[in-house]
């Protein structure tokens, strides 16, 4: 098995992931699945969010695309809205945002890696 296959089937269980389907908790915030479009796009890039803070309006569409060569996911402080599954290279998760206010995420194969979302009406 090769060292990268390795490393997703890890991430995946460290992170409980078991699919790509993500359903919304609370109607605070709904995930779209998979793919991109709009232009609230946080890049993650050199085990960062990058913008780290990202201002939308009430439903907006977010995506974020992983440009590192590691997994990564997106996990809500809170649980506001359904984790990712682990995104590989180049793959993206989206969600709708939903009721004002500020939303703290991170990735849970590298705690450190934070971002915040601040929802606008």
């Amino acid at each position: 098995m090769n060292t990268f296959i390795s490393k997703i089937k890890i991430a995946a269980l460290l992170c409980g992931i078991s699919g790509f389907s993500v359903m919304a908790l609370a109607g605070e915030m709904k995930d779209t699945g998979t793919g991109g479009g709009g232009q609230n796009k946080i890049e993650i890039k050199d085990f960062a969010f990058n913008p780290q803070t990202i201002t939308v309006k009430s439903g907006a569409k977010i995506t974020w695309i992983n440009r590192d060569e590691e997994p990564h996911t997106v996990v809500s402080v809170g649980k506001k809205f359904q984790r990712s599954p682990g995104l590989d290279t180049d793959q993206e998760f989206s969600i709708i945002a939903g009721a004002p206010g500020t939303y703290e995420y991170f990735c849970s194969v590298h705690p450190k890696m934070t971002g915040k979302i601040v929802v606008q009406k």
